[in-house]
């Protein structure tokens, strides 16, 4: 806890690390918010499904796009305008009653416009700190980052369940423009500037960890996905339960980042810290309408999820130049966005079909995948025992601007 400390004493890097986590909170938020919104509109879980598929493509074609803009076109600008098109589909959907079928347009240009904080943020990263700093400021990252993926959704689940969808998908829109603001006016945003890349677009996944990261990266988000919506279906909208269980969830996976955070990454601590969430959901499947049994069994995959996202980024960061992060977390996060959205909605039609047992064994078999992707692809998982994790250096110096 004292490496954390010592970080978070670092000029601007608290200040960041918050102003980044509340911007991209949203992104935690709104595939959940959304199934919920769009099946208490319709009455139908697939509806909700199709909405979170279009979201998905959008997402899929944003997420490198974007990232690469702001090598050409600088952070802020790129931000502002992506920020203000997403956030603007958001209160949409929130507040205007329509069919399926333009929910799922609305849907498609918002994820088509998602901000690439994630990709700014952690280009931003390597220059605040020592190179021998970063592996830890990963591994940090990805334990606050659970507030993301898994304490977003908690917020949620209550606030759907116990107030109103339509004030579900506001917060997630509120929370877009002010952390957007917030980071987009971090005096980091403006002082460091991207390299623009001389590689053409999607050269960057021929590094095979940028590749690993991306696909175990999708069936880990994916899997929480589907568990998140297997959790709401267990306990239906008549209490607080479900946001109770997510919440202890969130617990195990802050505790499991801090924890296991700064242990040397080998090439096969992917691999464990995905074992560790896959025995836990597939254990859950026998714990259903247990409220303790459940409780413990998503607190231990919960252990192995922020782990598993800071060995991703450390990974990714020492297989790049630093003129291509931006992009190569650009094709990583839009993973993370597509898992999201894909696992709430394959789960959601499942749900329909089979009730939560239908969700809660699909969240284990992406959860399994991951593990097996991590496996068999083990040789792409670079050795970091003893070095650092910083980026490849540019052949030319990186133009550092003025805030």
């Amino acid at each position: 806890m004292s490496t954390y400390g010592s970080l978070l004493k670092t000029p601007g890097v608290a200040r960041i690390i918050a102003a980044q986590l509340t911007a991209r909170l949203p992104n935690g938020m709104l595939s959940l918010a959304y199934l919920l919104h769009v099946q208490y509109v319709h009455h139908s879980y697939g509806a909700a499904g199709l909405v979170l598929a279009a979201t998905s493509i959008g997402q899929a074609i944003a997420g490198p796009l974007t990232s690469r803009w702001m090598g050409r076109w600088g952070m802020r600008p790129v931000l502002i305008l992506t920020t203000a098109v997403s956030a603007a589909t958001v209160f949409a959907i929130a507040l205007i009653y329509m069919p399926v079928y333009a929910y799922m347009i609305v849907g498609f240009f918002g994820g088509l416009s998602t901000p690439p904080v994630q990709s700014a943020v952690r280009t931003i990263y390597p220059k605040m700190v020592v190179s021998s700093q970063l592996t830890r400021l990963f591994a940090l990252d990805a334990s606050a980052q659970e507030i993301i993926w898994i304490a977003g959704p908690v917020v949620i689940t209550f606030v759907a369940i116990q107030v109103s969808t339509v004030l579900g998908v506001l917060i997630p829109g509120v929370l877009m423009v002010a952390g957007g603001l917030w980071f987009i006016l971090s005096p980091e945003v403006g002082r460091v500037r991207i390299p623009r890349s001389r590689r053409s677009l999607g050269v960057v996944l021929t590094k095979r960890p940028v590749l690993l990261a991306l696909i175990v990266g999708t069936l880990l988000i994916g899997a929480c996905a589907a568990t998140e919506a297997s959790v709401v279906s267990v306990f239906g909208h008549g209490g607080p339960q479900a946001g109770i269980v997510l919440a202890i969830w969130s617990v195990g996976s802050l505790v499991g980042g801090l924890a296991l955070g700064h242990l040397p990454i080998g090439p096969w601590a992917l691999a464990r810290r995905m074992l560790l969430v896959a025995v836990g959901m597939a254990i859950s499947i026998f714990a259903i309408g247990n409220f303790w049994g459940l409780s413990a069994t998503l607190l231990i995959a919960g252990i192995g999820i922020a782990p598993a996202l800071g060995v991703m980024s450390a990974i990714v960061a020492s297989s790049v130049r630093f003129s291509d992060t931006a992009e190569a977390y650009g094709w990583v996060g839009t993973g993370q966005l597509i898992g999201a959205a894909a696992g709430s909605a394959v789960a959601g039609f499942f749900i329909d079909g089979s009730g939560a047992l239908g969700g809660f064994i699909i969240a284990s078999v992406l959860a399994v995948l991951g593990v097996l992707s991590a496996t068999a692809f083990h040789r792409w998982h670079p050795d970091l025992r003893g070095r650092d994790s910083s980026p490849i250096p540019d052949t030319e110096p990186v133009p550092v601007q003025p805030s």
